[in-house]
């Protein structure tokens, strides 16, 4: 149990208390319901539970209070409390507590912070990025690399069990375009005077994969027709470039759980069916399907959805949305309690309608769909549009390779995925405070370097020898089990009192699916780490107090660590 739900039980002992000796006549006993007051001088944690029973008690909120706090139990977590305004009960901890979760973050290392979440919620299907396999990654799709990662990484924490999955857009008219632009690229490289249709692949990638055909096959393509060349120029170009887009994100550290490729939605086992068959089936069962003007229509307007949808066309060729009526249908026949679509702003009209599938199957509710803006690029203020090296947009590839992994993901990672990004090349690459994970980091480079001045010069070549970790390192200065006493300055206790927050903001980022929340902790503690380093001198000559000082400089590496390790973004010893 942490701080908060400790506090929530003592008020909620206050309560049940003051009803049974009748000094309270409630028929319900409301929540405790703490929450960090605005201003630090009134405590750590109020409660607004007497404003909230005045009608329920027939009672001044005031007086209320007043019976609550002089019903609370004794404990050796409160200093002190006071009533303030309509009814507040404004509670200061004791700095013994305060002191326990530099230990308690000590002992749980990377496991500080981790959540539960019950049976029957816990198994999440998070799908992202899903981009066309018809050319390189734009910075949008960098964007929702960063944001999904990152969640996952936030929800596992939180105690979800998340599956990560990429959906292959690889089915359809797009992929017959991309094979015909490489096509007509690679006559033109030799020579043939053939136009680039108006719907084409026009980037010079095209091109490039083209050149590379010549380059292994010569002219050989030019004596098939042109449907062959399409064909054969259609998975060559597909296997190049899902290629490189994994090599891109493996290399920004972003790994998926599956690959699923649309084309599988079509093929048949040995009974005949294939995905698209048993969902069609399947909501066939449940009376949502008709037939008008010779195609298969799903009665969506059932379900509040603004008009009915097309599944099979007249033709019998499959709507986009049949895959997605047919993808969603095998996720959830695979067991997961809820499935997380992140997408791109402009499919927001597309929203209700998949939410209405899973309703005709049976599960309402079980679709969540989170919408991302896009990415503003700049380079020292002014709009970026167009990559130098090849004259047209900059693709996250080129980004990742001039700014980097680390400040990539933790400038992607900013904001709420609500609002748009506007991303600075030049501030992303500064070396200063200016640079918002630069500041966080070396933040935590400052406690392993405080670390290593503290140990004993032979640990000190074993840690660079790789034979010892900063965390063992930190264990000889500053013995777990220290005395923390000493630890009173309101610098150290502002910091401890950072670090108290972190299992509820895991909590509450899990359960928001935000994980921009820790971006804005890391520079929160970094801040109070380098205002508490100003206050209080960690190398002193009071023994006492140097390893209770050296013990908090270890909590605070671990958790900025940790909730560095969350957003995907390292963690540097040295800097």
């Amino acid at each position: 149990m942490d701080i908060r739900e400790s506090l929530e039980a003592i008020i909620d002992a206050a309560l049940e208390a003051a009803r049974a000796d009748g000094s309270l006549e409630l028929t319900e006993t409301p929540e405790a319901a703490l929450e960090r007051p605005r201003d630090e001088a009134n405590g750590d944690w109020a409660s607004t539970v007497a404003m909230r029973s005045a009608k329920l008690a027939h009672k001044n909120p005031r007086e209320i209070a007043q019976i609550i706090v002089d019903h609370i139990p004794d404990n050796d977590m409160i200093a002190a409390v006071e009533i303030a305004g309509p009814g507040f009960i404004n509670i200061r901890l004791s700095d013994a507590v305060l002191q326990g979760v530099v230990r308690e973050v000590r002992e749980e290392g990377d496991q500080f912070g981790k959540g539960t979440i019950p049976e029957g919620e816990r198994y999440v299907n998070l799908e992202y990025v899903s981009a066309n396999p018809t050319g390189p990654f734009h910075v949008g799709h960098g964007r929702w690399a960063s944001l999904g990662d990152a969640m996952a990484r936030v929800m596992r924490h939180g105690g979800y069990d998340v599956y990560e999955e990429y959906y292959i857009n690889d089915h359809g008219n797009q992929m017959d375009v991309f094979g015909n632009s490489v096509s007509v690229r690679y006559q033109q490289l030799l020579g043939r005077d053939v136009e680039m249709p108006e719907a084409c692949y026009g980037g010079a990638y095209v091109a490039d994969i083209a050149q590379e055909i010549i380059d292994r096959d010569g002219d050989k393509w030019l004596n098939v027709s042109d449907e062959e060349r399409v064909e054969a120029f259609r998975e060559m170009a597909y296997e190049q470039t899902l290629a490189n887009q994994k090599a891109v994100l493996a290399g920004f550290g972003t790994t998926f759980d599956k690959w699923f490729s649309e084309r599988s939605l079509y093929v048949e086992d040995e009974n005949g069916e294939s995905p698209v068959s048993r969902s069609i089936k399947a909501m066939d069962e449940r009376g949502y399907l008709y037939e008008k003007d010779g195609a298969l229509w799903f009665r969506s307007t059932d379900l509040g959805d603004d008009k009915d949808r097309v599944l099979i066309k007249g033709d019998g060729e499959a709507t986009y949305f049949m895959s997605d009526v047919a993808y969603h249908y095998d996720k959830m026949m695979r067991g997961f309690d809820h499935l997380i679509d992140l997408w791109g702003a402009d499919h927001h009209g597309y929203i209700k309608r998949c939410e209405c599938m899973l309703e005709a199957w049976g599960w309402p509710g079980a679709l969540e769909v989170q919408l991302g803006q896009l990415v503003n690029l700049f380079r020292d203020g002014k709009a970026v549009r167009m990559s130098k090296r090849t004259g047209e947009m900059v693709t996250f590839e080129e980004l990742i390779e001039e700014v980097g992994v680390d400040a990539t993901r933790y400038l992607m990672l900013s904001r709420s995925a609500d609002q748009p990004i506007d991303f600075d090349i030049e501030v992303a690459k500064k070396k200063d405070a200016s640079n918002p994970v630069y500041y966080v980091q070396y933040a935590h480079a400052r406690i392993c370097s405080i670390l290593r001045k503290a140990a004993d010069p032979a640990d000190v070549a074993a840690l660079e020898a790789g034979q010892l970790t900063m965390g063992e390192l930190a264990a000889k200065v500053a013995p777990e089990g220290c005395d923390l006493s000493a630890l009173t300055h309101p610098s150290e206790l502002a910091l401890m009192r950072k670090m108290a927050d972190f299992a509820n903001l895991i909590a509450l980022a899990a359960r928001d699916r935000a994980p921009f929340r820790l971006t804005h902790y890391a520079q929160d503690l970094a801040a109070l780490f380098h205002q508490f380093y100003t206050n209080c001198h960690v190398l002193t000559d009071d023994a006492a107090v140097q390893t209770a000082r050296l013990a908090l400089c270890d909590a605070t590496r671990i958790v900025l660590a940790l909730t560095l390790s969350l957003l995907g973004v390292s963690a540097p010893e040295k800097m």
